[in-house]
């Protein structure tokens, strides 16, 4: 009996969406040849997780979680081997590590189906982004309940200091008045007609006459 607990063992977590019973997915645990991955970042690539879990085997295929609304990456992968010592050389040597400043975690899977690739969250990503209250820039930003909540806030703190302007305030009017009695005033000068322009250019003494009637 060993008094060290051996790295490629699995986690005791269990998908609550697993269909079959403790021993068959005991049973698959032990044959199994896919990881689960987690505590990704939202812009780790797949590129990125071929690199480094590569070094463990031939991988078959990545499938990236994604975030069931958006489509867009939302923190974990399923990486499936060809052979079932690359996924527990992964569960020995590469869980723990950091990839793009994230200690990840990996963990035997009994296998991927379709449907699981996809976030069980309210908001489409994964359920512990829904009640996360710190601040996590690899995932997002603040999780999405402690988001809806500041989205609230700030809303309140807008419509408290940005009130609608119920009266026009003191000499208004008359500024508008006085704005439009000039825009009139600039008008009727652009409208001047062809002949009147004509007698200015060619008789000064029409202008200064002019010039005469404006002062008075």
């Amino acid at each position: 009996m060993s008094l060290v607990k051996s790295l490629a063992a699995p986690s005791t977590y269990k998908d609550n969406q697993y269909q079959g019973s403790s021993n068959q997915l005991t049973d698959e645990l032990t044959k199994t040849s896919t990881l689960y991955v987690g505590n990704l970042s939202f812009y780790t690539t797949e590129e990125q997780i071929h690199e480094l879990f590569s070094k463990a085997g031939e991988i078959k295929r990545i499938i990236m979680g994604l975030d069931r609304n958006e489509k867009t990456p939302c923190g974990f992968c399923f990486v499936e081997y060809y052979q079932r010592e690359g996924a527990l050389g992964c569960m020995k040597y590469v869980n723990g590590t950091k990839l793009d400043e994230r200690l990840i975690r990996c963990d035997l899977d009994p296998g991927f189906r379709e449907g699981r690739q996809f976030g069980r969250g309210r908001s489409g990503g994964q359920v512990r982004d829904e009640y996360r209250n710190e601040y996590d820039a690899g995932r997002g930003g603040w999780g999405h309940r402690m988001r809806v909540e500041l989205e609230q806030q700030r809303a309140k703190e807008q419509e408290q200091t940005y009130e609608a302007v119920q009266d026009i305030p003191a000499g208004a009017s008359t500024f508008e008045s006085s704005a439009k009695a000039s825009s009139r005033k600039r008008g009727q000068d652009n409208d001047e007609s062809p002949e009147r322009k004509r007698q200015k250019e060619n008789n000064p003494r029409f202008r200064e006459s002019e010039d005469e009637e404006d002062e008075d």
